[in-house]
C-alpha cells in the first residue's frame, strides 16, 4: 500500500519513469514502464533486479547489442485471422526485421549464458518456427521489396514489364532525337508523363509532324504533350501488367499469411518477450547513467546503506560536474526510527526523499546508486507527509491535512510499514505542536513501524535513548564559515543554528541580542550544547586523522629502510664474492706471468737488451692489467642501490602492442572505444556499436579490456545521446532530397551532409531530384558523387518517374 496517492510526485518517481521512457527503443518498452509499480515481493524483486544487472553487463561489455527494428506487430496480428486476408508488404518487412533482431539478440546473449541465465530464458521466449523468417527472406529483399522469383507468375510479369519498358524508351528516344533534330521542340527536350502516360513536349505548331495521341497542353498553349502512336499499345499492355503484377503480390501476401496465421500466438508471445527485452534495456541503460548496481536483497524489513546517492540530484549535479554528498543510513529492529535534524537548507529533506525514492525503486525492481557492499530490505506500505496539502475545495488548512495523514498512519501502520514525515510537528502552536508530534511518534514506534522523519523540535531530539528504537541524525554544518554540508551523522542531534544564521545574513547585533533576550534560555543551551559537542568531535576526528597519517609515514618508513638494508646487504655480499674472484684471477695471472718472465731471462742468458725488453712487456702488461681493474672496479656501493631504487621506482614504457582482430580500440585523441573487425593494408574496419567505420590503421590504438570497460563507464551518457540521436536521423531520413532551386554552392552543400546521413544510418538507395533544366546542376552533382567511394552507382530515374530530372545513387553496403 502506498499512500498517499500522489506519493510518486512526492518522492520524484515520476521524473524517474520519464527518464526511462527517454530510454526505451520503442512503445512497446514505453508500455512495460507505463505499468511500472512497486512489490513487496521478494521472489519477483529479485528476478527484476538479477535481468537488469545482467542486461548491464551485456551493455557495458557487448558493443553491438540490437537496439533497432523493435516493431510491434501485435496489433496486426489479429487482423490476418480470417482466411484470404493478409498483411500489408510494409507490415511484412517489419514482421521480417523485428524477427532478424530476435535472432541477434539470442545468438549474442546465448554466447554468454552463464553470465546472463535470466535474459537467456526471456530470449528464448522470441523463438518462433523459423519456416516463418525463412519464407519472409525468400519473398522479400533487403529492402522491402518483393523478389522477383517470389513466384514463377510474377518472374514472368516483370520480365515482360522490362523488356515493355526498354522498347519504350528506345521508341521515345528516337522520336525525341527525331523532334530537335527537325527542330519541332528544344534541344534539351526531356520525357514528360500525363495521365499516366509518357508523352513528348511539342511546339504546338509542330503537332501534326508527330504521328500518335494529345493528352493536353501547356498553360500557355505553345506546347502539347503527345503520345507516339507507337507507344500506345506499348502503354495499354504495360498497365496491363502492372495490374497483374500487383494482383500476384497481394496473392503471394496470401500465401504468405496463410503459412503465418497457425502461429499467430506463438508471434504474440515472441513480441511481448521483445518489449519486455526493450524495458529492460531502459533500466539497464538508466542504471548506468545512474553507475547504480543490484545490492545484497532481503525478505526483513531493514536498510543498511553506505553511500547512496539521490538519482535525481546526482544527475543534476553531474551535468553541472559537481559532487553529491552520499548518504550513509541503517536502519534494523533495534533503531527503527531517524530523527533528523539540523540547520534550514542543510539537506534534511533531500536525505528523506533519498531513503523514500530509492527505497521505491528498488522495490520497483530498478537498481539504485550506492555501495556493494550495502543491504537492502522490503516493506509493504509507504507512507509520506510532505510540502503543503492545503485544500481550498475541502475546507483543509496545511495543519489540518497533515493531522489527516497521522490519522492514516496510525490506522494502517504496522511492521511492514515506511513511513517518512518532513517537519514534524511544525504548522501550529509550537508547544503544542511538539507534544502531538512526540505522541505520533511514539505510538508509530510501538506499532513496530520503520521511519525517517526531519524536525526542529527539541522535545523530539531528545526522545531517542537506549530503552527504545529511535535514534538521531543530524546534518553537518560548518560552524567556522556558516555554511551546510550536507553530510548525516547518525547517533546525536543536530543544532538548527537559527541565530548564527540570522547573524550571517546581516541582523544586526542589537536585534540578535533581543533575540537571546526573548528566546528560552534552556533551549539555547541546548543548542550551544549540541554545537560544542560537534566542535569537540571534528577536533577528535581532526587528531586521528593526524595520527592515522603519521602511523602511516611511520610505517612506509620502516618499509623503506627495511628494503634499503636488504639492498645494501644482498649488494655487499655480492660485491665481496666478486672481488674475491678477481683477486684470485689477478694472483694466478701475475704468477703465470713472472713464471714466464723468469723462463724468458734464463733462455736469452742473460742478454741485457733481451732482458729489458722482457721487463718492459712485464710493465706493459701491469699496466693493461691496471686499467682493466680500473674500469671494472664497482661503483661505490650508495651509487649502487640509488640505481637500484630509481630503477625500481622509474615506471616502465608500454612498448607498441601489436593491435589483433577483436581486440577494444580507440581512435588516437578520442574516448569511442570500438571493436577491430577486419585489416586490409593499411585500413581497419572498426565497429562502433551498429556502426562500422573504415579507419586508417597508424590512428588505432589497441586497449585492454578493463580499460575499455572504464571509457564505456565513463561514455554511457553519451552512448544513450548517441543512440537517441541516430534514432531520430532514422526517423527523420527521407530517401529522396529535393535540391531545385538552390544555388550550386547550396546544392552541393546540402547533398554532402544528406550522403553523410545516408553512409551512416546504412541505406541502400535515395534519390536525389535536382530537375532537367540546362543541366548543370545535374552534371555538377555527378561530379561530386564520382568522388565518394562509399557509393556503388548512380544513374537517371525511369523515365515514368522523372528521368533525367532526378538521380538515383546506389551505396556499396
Amino acid at each position: 500500500m502506498i499512500y498517499p496517492e500522489n506519493f510518486e510526485s512526492k518522492i520524484g518517481f515520476q521524473k524517474i519513469r520519464h527518464l526511462l521512457l527517454d530510454h526505451c527503443i520503442s512503445d512497446m518498452g514505453k508500455t512495460w514502464v507505463s505499468k511500472l509499480k512497486f512489490s513487496s515481493h521478494f521472489r519477483s524483486i529479485d528476478i527484476w533486479l538479477t535481468q537488469t544487472e545482467e542486461m548491464k553487463e551485456v551493455l557495458l561489455s557487448e558493443t553491438s547489442f540490437p537496439t533497432t527494428d523493435y516493431f510491434d506487430l501485435r496489433p496486426a496480428l489479429p487482423t490476418i485471422k480470417q482466411k484470404g486476408s493478409h498483411l500489408s508488404q510494409e507490415l511484412v518487412f517489419d514482421l521480417f526485421s523485428s524477427l532478424k533482431t530476435m535472432k541477434s539478440i539470442r545468438t549474442l546473449l546465448r554466447e554468454r549464458e552463464s553470465k546472463n541465465p535470466q535474459l537467456v530464458i526471456i530470449a528464448e521466449n522470441t523463438l518462433t518456427d523459423p519456416i516463418i523468417y525463412q519464407q519472409i527472406n525468400q519473398i522479400m529483399d533487403d529492402r522491402g521489396e518483393i523478389k522477383d522469383n517470389a513466384s514463377q507468375d510474377l518472374f514472368q510479369i516483370r520480365q515482360q514489364l522490362r523488356t515493355l519498358e526498354g522498347n519504350n524508351e528506345k521508341i521515345v528516344s528516337q522520336n525525341i532525337s527525331l523532334a530537335i533534330k527537325e527542330g519541332w521542340t528544344p534541344s534539351n527536350t526531356e520525357p514528360a508523363i500525363r495521365n499516366g502516360r509518357v508523352v513528348i513536349p511539342i511546339h504546338a505548331a509542330y503537332k501534326r509532324k508527330i504521328k500518335g495521341f494529345i493528352h493536353g497542353e501547356s498553360a500557355t498553349g505553345q506546347t502539347v504533350f503527345i503520345e507516339p502512336a507507337q507507344l500506345f499499345d506499348i502503354n495499354n499492355e504495360l498497365q496491363e501488367l502492372e495490374a497483374a503484377e500487383k494482383r500476384e503480390i497481394i496473392k503471394i501476401l496470401i500465401d504468405f499469411a496463410d503459412l503465418l496465421r497457425p502461429e499467430i500466438e506463438v508471434v504474440h508471445k515472441a513480441f511481448n518477450n521483445l518489449s519486455l527485452i526493450d524495458f529492460i534495456v531502459a533500466k539497464a541503460r538508466l542504471a548506468i547513467d545512474l553507475l547504480a548496481i543490484k545490492p545484497d536483497l532481503s525478505e526483513s524489513t531493514h536498510i543498511e546503506w553506505h553511500q547512496a546517492r539521490h538519482p535525481l540530484l546526482y544527475l543534476s549535479h553531474q551535468a553541472q560536474n559537481k559532487n553529491v554528498v552520499p548518504l550513509n543510513i541503517h536502519l534494523d529492529m533495534n533503531k527503527r526510527i531517524l530523527i533528523i535534524s539540523g540547520p534550514n537548507a542543510g539537506g534534511k529533506s533531500v536525505a528523506l526523499k533519498t531513503v523514500g525514492l530509492l527505497q521505491y525503486m528498488i522495490q520497483c525492481g530498478l537498481l539504485i546508486p550506492l555501495k556493494p557492499t550495502s543491504r537492502v530490505g522490503l516493506f509493504k506500505h509507504f507512507f509520506i507527509d510532505i510540502g503543503d496539502e492545503q485544500s481550498i475545495e475541502n475546507d483543509l488548512s496545511t495543519y489540518s491535512s497533515h493531522l489527516l495523514n497521522m490519522k492514516f498512519f496510525l490506522q494502517k501502520a504496522n511492521g511492514k510499514t515506511l513511513f517518512l514525515i518532513d517537519e514534524f510537528g511544525s504548522g501550529t502552536e509550537p508547544n503544542l505542536g511538539g507534544s502531538i508530534a512526540e505522541a505520533i511518534l511514539e505510538e508509530l514506534h510501538d506499532k513496530g513501524s520503520y521511519g525517517v522523519i526531519t524536525t526542529h523540535f527539541a522535545n523530539l531530539k531528545l526522545l531517542p535513548s537506549p530503552d527504545n528504537s529511535l535514534i538521531n541524525g543530524a546534518m553537518l554544518f560548518n560552524t567556522k564559515d556558516l555554511e551546510p554540508l550536507f553530510e548525516l551523522k547518525i547517533g546525536r542531534p543536530g543544532s538548527s543554528f537559527t541565530v548564527e544564521i540570522a547573524k550571517k545574513i546581516g541582523f544586526s547585533n542589537s536585534i540578535l541580542h533581543k533575540i537571546e533576550q526573548k528566546a528560552d534560555r534552556r533551549q539555547l543551551d541546548f543548542e550551544e550544547q549540541l554545537q560544542q559537542l560537534d566542535v569537540e568531535k571534528k577536533e577528535l576526528a581532526q587528531q586521528k586523522r593526524k595520527m592515522d597519517a603519521s602511523d602511516m609515514l611511520l610505517t612506509e618508513t620502516l618499509e623503506k629502510y627495511q628494503y634499503l638494508y636488504d639492498l645494501l646487504d644482498g649488494k655487499k655480499k655480492r660485491i665481496i664474492k666478486d672481488a674475491e674472484t678477481k683477486a684470485q684471477e689477478i694472483i694466478s695471472n701475475s704468477n703465470q706471468l713472472i713464471e714466464q718472465t723468469i723462463k724468458d731471462i734464463k733462455e736469452v742468458q742473460a742478454d741485457q737488451k733481451k732482458t729489458q725488453k722482457i721487463r718492459k712487456k712485464l710493465e706493459d702488461e701491469k699496466e693493461i692489467l691496471r686499467h682493466s681493474e680500473t674500469e671494472k672496479t664497482v661503483d661505490p656501493i650508495h651509487k649502487k642501490v640509488r640505481s637500484e631504487i630509481q630503477k625500481k621506482e622509474k615506471p616502465k614504457k608500454d612498448s607498441p602492442k601489436e593491435i589483433i582482430i577483436g581486440q577494444a580500440v580507440v581512435i588516437k585523441g578520442q574516448k569511442n572505444v570500438g571493436t577491430l573487425e577486419s585489416i586490409k593494408a593499411n585500413k581497419a574496419v572498426v565497429s562502433f556499436g551498429n556502426i562500422n567505420m573504415s579507419i586508417a590503421l597508424s590512428k588505432l590504438e589497441g586497449i585492454s579490456k578493463t580499460k575499455a570497460r572504464e571509457l564505456e563507464r565513463k561514455a554511457s551518457s553519451n552512448y544513450s545521446k548517441l543512440a537517441t540521436d541516430l534514432s531520430e536521423r532514422a526517423v527523420n531520413f527521407n530517401i529522396k532530397l529535393d535540391v531545385r532551386g538552390l544555388r550550386v554552392d547550396e546544392a552541393i552543400d546540402t547533398i554532402q551532409h544528406y550522403i553523410d546521413d545516408a553512409i551512416l544510418l546504412r541505406i541502400f538507395e535515395v534519390q536525389i531530384l535536382h530537375g532537367k533544366g540546362t543541366g548543370a546542376l545535374r552534371q555538377t552533382i555527378r561530379d561530386y558523387l564520382s568522388g565518394i567511394p562509399e557509393i556503388e552507382s548512380y544513374k537517371d530515374e525511369h523515365i515514368e518517374r522523372g528521368g533525367h530530372g532526378i538521380t538515383v545513387v546506389k551505396f556499396g553496403m
